[in-house]
């Protein structure tokens, strides 16, 4: 048996029945490089069972402790069945991209059963109408529960379920895997009993590690190589309360050579900077065609993965989090994305100064009895819908995925769209994930909140196409000026450096959403209305 950590066990007590914990994605295969150019159900099956000793997720399930007294336990499932994990649909006509989201938005709702081990791929076949696919598609929705993976370890999962190569064969020597017997309540409180005397020294030893980050954090406070503001605190938007049992999803392709070609407009800025960036000029859309655009910046949750090479196979989540403002309150593209890597380097310095290995180390050695009724009663006494939220507007996960072609029981996989989950407080949330050339900009949101997704894509696609051709229009040669010897200028590629103060009154002419907007110019699967 291994014992869930602190943050894994937070995941399993926010679990309800509106909110059920788990990540995913919708994965879009091509079978012709498959032998015979298609791919049955029965391979999948076999493809994985052939695979399954790669993973230690598929098979293992969730044990609680009586009364939530002490933190779930992993066992080895007695009772696995890789038939009850893999399931199979088809779309309804027409099969386009829309029916996809659809399948996918009600599948993702559904919680996953915690007594079999947390994760779920249904194989989607029948996608003959998806503008820039083939017609035999198909595509995976999968569900994994977030006590399990994070995005890290998520990456670990696909490659148990992947290969480099449509004929690589299975991996070689016995899978030597062993069931686990099921522990008895008695077993588990007698466990519980010595956690418990051993936690108050598990917390000192924690503390000691934790004071010399919160010691540098206080002293680089007062050398002011970082701030903190009140632009870390986001207004409330109409994503921060309740959020109910239905959901929505949708995404949008872009050529990660153009998000890389957009960062070199400012000087230091990362690619997640950019995906920040667009991001936020897609709320300051969304929000201003609905006429709640806030004066102060919304912000993000950004997930920073603290997991090192040895933990790499490990189950679980090994991660901090940093705040970073979005910039909704500027229209200039190129000045909001100057502004958020302003404050994302900001948000890096205050975490790399507290140490953001410690922030996960604490969570470790929370009281489980006190993390599972503080779960319940917020959700029960609707806390969020009294303003009580997390001090985000909606959380932005960056998951780097394969930058190479891979495969899935001889099928290539064409492109990849994260899932993420949601709770009290924070009904939208958005996965970036690249692949090989193509970067995907997808989000989860409640279906009250959110009732036009589709609408939403379009705002994250025109952001990104006023971002990338304001970079564009920047990084031009400078025009040669008349001179009486008409020679000519040098070109000049001009960049812009980031603010060091915000911006003392919110940026004016945006581009209202309600305006004519651009058509989408690249053709790619993810795009197309998706309302369930």
């Amino acid at each position: 048996m291994q014992q869930l950590q602190g943050m894994d066990a937070s995941f399993v007590a926010l679990e309800t029945r509106n909110s059920p914990m788990h990540i995913g994605s919708i994965l879009i295969y091509n079978p012709s490089t498959a032998p015979g150019g298609f791919v049955r159900f029965k391979d999948i099956l076999a493809f994985f069972e052939s695979r399954l000793q790669l993973s230690k997720t598929m098979r293992q399930r969730m044990v609680r402790v009586p009364f939530d007294l002490d933190y779930p336990y992993w066992i080895e499932d007695p009772d696995f069945d890789l038939e009850y994990h893999v399931r199979h649909v088809a779309l309804p006509a027409p099969g386009d991209w829309r029916q996809l989201c659809i399948q996918a938005a009600r599948i993702f709702a559904r919680p996953l059963d915690l007594e079999r081990p947390p994760w779920e791929f249904t194989v989607v076949e029948g996608l003959d109408n998806v503008e820039g696919l083939p017609k035999g598609c198909y595509a995976y929705i999968t569900k994994v529960h977030h006590a399990a993976i994070d995005g890290m370890s998520g990456i670990d999962l696909m490659e148990a379920t992947h290969t480099l190569t449509p004929d690589e064969p299975p991996p070689p020597g016995p899978d030597d895997w062993k069931p686990e017997k099921v522990p008895n309540p008695v077993e588990l409180l007698g466990k519980s009993y010595f956690n418990a005397i051993a936690n108050p020294l598990k917390q000192l030893e924690v503390a000691a590690k934790a004071a010399p980050g919160l010691a540098k954090a206080l002293k680089g406070l007062a050398a002011k190589e970082f701030d903190v503001s009140t632009e870390m605190i986001a207004p409330k938007a109409r994503f921060n309360r309740k959020i109910g049992p239905h959901r929505v999803v949708e995404g949008v392709g872009v050529p990660l050579a153009d998000i890389k070609a957009i960062r070199t407009a400012v000087d230091g800025a990362k690619v997640n900077d950019v995906f920040l960036t667009i991001i936020g000029g897609a709320l300051r859309r969304y929000l201003d065609h609905h006429g709640e655009l806030p004066k102060k910046s919304l912000t993000a949750m950004a997930p920073i993965s603290v997991r090192s090479n040895g933990e790499k196979n490990a189950m679980g989540n090994q991660v901090a989090a940093m705040i970073a403002p979005l910039g909704t309150h500027i229209a200039d593209p190129l000045e909001r994305l100057a502004w958020v890597h302003n404050r994302t380097t900001n948000s890096k310095a205050m975490a790399d100064a507290m140490g953001a290995r410690n922030m996960t180390e604490m969570s470790k050695v929370s009281p489980a009895l006190w993390m599972s009724l503080g779960a319940q009663l917020y959700t029960r006494l609707s806390l969020a819908n009294r303003g009580v939220g997390p001090i985000f507007t909606t959380v932005v996960t960056n998951v780097p995925g394969p930058p190479v072609p891979i495969y899935s029981a001889g099928a290539r996989l064409e492109s990849m769209m994260g899932l993420i989950c949601l709770t009290d407080g924070m009904g939208l949330a958005h996965v970036v994930q690249s692949y090989t050339e193509e970067a995907t900009i997808a989000f989860t949101a409640d279906r009250e909140m959110m009732d036009d997704p589709e609408f939403y894509a379009d705002c994250i696609r025109e952001s990104f196409e006023e971002l990338r051709d304001a970079a564009s229009d920047d990084a031009k040669p400078a025009k040669p000026k008349k001179t009486a010897k008409k020679h000519a200028a040098k070109p000049a590629t001009k960049k812009r450096a980031a603010p060091k103060k915000k911006p003392s009154e919110p940026a004016k002419g945006g581009t209202h959403a309600s305006r004519a907007r651009s058509k989408p110019k690249a053709a790619h699967p993810l795009k197309g209305p998706t309302k369930e």
